[in-house]
Protein backbone atom coordinates (compact mmCIF):
# COMPACT_ATOMS: atom_id res chain seq x y z
CA UNK A 1 0.00 0.00 0.00
CA UNK A 2 1.24 3.50 -0.78
CA UNK A 3 -0.24 5.25 2.24
CA UNK A 4 0.85 5.08 5.85
CA UNK A 5 -0.01 6.43 9.28
CA UNK A 6 0.20 10.21 9.58
CA UNK A 7 -0.42 10.97 5.88
CA UNK A 8 -2.98 13.60 4.87
CA UNK A 9 -5.59 12.22 2.49
CA UNK A 10 -8.74 13.23 0.63
CA UNK A 11 -11.79 10.97 0.25
CA UNK A 12 -12.72 10.31 -3.40
CA UNK A 13 -16.16 8.71 -3.04
CA UNK A 14 -18.89 7.95 -0.55
CA UNK A 15 -20.79 10.07 1.94
CA UNK A 16 -17.61 11.91 3.02
CA UNK A 17 -16.48 12.73 -0.54
CA UNK A 18 -14.14 15.73 -0.69
CA UNK A 19 -13.26 15.74 3.02
CA UNK A 20 -9.64 15.77 4.10
CA UNK A 21 -8.11 14.19 7.18
CA UNK A 22 -5.11 12.54 8.76
CA UNK A 23 -4.68 8.76 8.85
CA UNK A 24 -4.81 7.30 12.35
CA UNK A 25 -4.38 3.62 11.52
CA UNK A 26 -3.73 1.41 8.47
CA UNK A 27 -4.69 -2.26 8.54
CA UNK A 28 -4.92 -4.66 5.58
CA UNK A 29 -6.89 -2.79 2.90
CA UNK A 30 -8.63 -0.38 5.29
CA UNK A 31 -7.70 2.98 6.79
CA UNK A 32 -9.07 4.89 9.77
CA UNK A 33 -9.10 8.66 9.23
CA UNK A 34 -9.85 11.17 11.97
CA UNK A 35 -13.25 12.89 11.66
CA UNK A 36 -14.22 10.79 8.60
CA UNK A 37 -16.89 8.03 8.54
CA UNK A 38 -18.01 8.77 12.11
CA UNK A 39 -20.48 6.38 13.75
CA UNK A 40 -22.26 6.57 17.11
CA UNK A 41 -21.04 4.27 19.86
CA UNK A 42 -23.07 3.78 23.01
CA UNK A 43 -20.74 3.88 25.99
CA UNK A 44 -21.80 2.39 29.32
CA UNK A 45 -21.40 4.38 32.52
CA UNK A 46 -18.01 3.65 34.10
CA UNK A 47 -18.71 4.78 37.69
CA UNK A 48 -21.80 4.81 39.85
CA UNK A 49 -23.89 7.95 39.44
CA UNK A 50 -22.50 8.74 36.00
CA UNK A 51 -24.65 8.47 32.89
CA UNK A 52 -23.89 6.56 29.73
CA UNK A 53 -23.32 8.52 26.56
CA UNK A 54 -23.16 8.36 22.79
CA UNK A 55 -19.73 9.14 21.36
CA UNK A 56 -18.63 9.54 17.74
CA UNK A 57 -16.00 7.01 16.66
CA UNK A 58 -14.19 6.92 13.29
CA UNK A 59 -14.73 3.64 11.46
CA UNK A 60 -12.52 2.07 8.77
CA UNK A 61 -12.95 2.89 5.09
CA UNK A 62 -11.42 1.21 2.08
CA UNK A 63 -7.97 2.41 1.06
CA UNK A 64 -9.10 2.44 -2.58
CA UNK A 65 -11.37 5.47 -2.03
CA UNK A 66 -8.70 7.74 -0.57
CA UNK A 67 -5.89 9.63 -2.27
CA UNK A 68 -2.80 11.13 -0.71
CA UNK A 69 -2.50 14.93 -0.60
CA UNK A 70 0.98 16.20 -1.50
CA UNK A 71 2.69 18.28 1.19
CA UNK A 72 4.38 20.53 -1.37
CA UNK A 73 1.70 21.30 -3.98
CA UNK A 74 -1.21 20.67 -1.54
CA UNK A 75 -3.18 18.77 -4.21
CA UNK A 76 -4.32 15.13 -4.42
CA UNK A 77 -1.68 13.20 -6.33
CA UNK A 78 -0.63 9.72 -7.25
CA UNK A 79 2.51 8.34 -5.69
CA UNK A 80 5.68 7.23 -7.42
CA UNK A 81 8.78 5.56 -6.05
CA UNK A 82 12.34 6.70 -6.53
CA UNK A 83 15.41 4.64 -5.66
CA UNK A 84 18.27 6.67 -4.22
CA UNK A 85 21.94 5.86 -4.94
CA UNK A 86 22.31 4.26 -1.49
CA UNK A 87 19.51 1.80 -2.34
CA UNK A 88 16.75 3.29 -0.19
CA UNK A 89 13.33 4.10 -1.65
CA UNK A 90 11.36 7.33 -1.24
CA UNK A 91 7.85 8.31 -2.25
CA UNK A 92 7.49 11.13 -4.77
CA UNK A 93 4.52 13.15 -5.99
CA UNK A 94 3.62 12.44 -9.62
CA UNK A 95 2.44 16.05 -10.12
CA UNK A 96 5.34 18.10 -8.75
CA UNK A 97 8.05 15.40 -8.60
CA UNK A 98 9.17 16.30 -5.07
CA UNK A 99 9.53 13.96 -2.10
CA UNK A 100 6.39 13.36 -0.08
Amino acid sequence: MNIKKGDNIIVLSGKDKGKQGKIIKVKDDKVIVENINLKDKHQKPKMGGKKGEKIKVPRPISASVVMLVCKNCNKPARIGRKILPDGSKIRICKKCGLEM
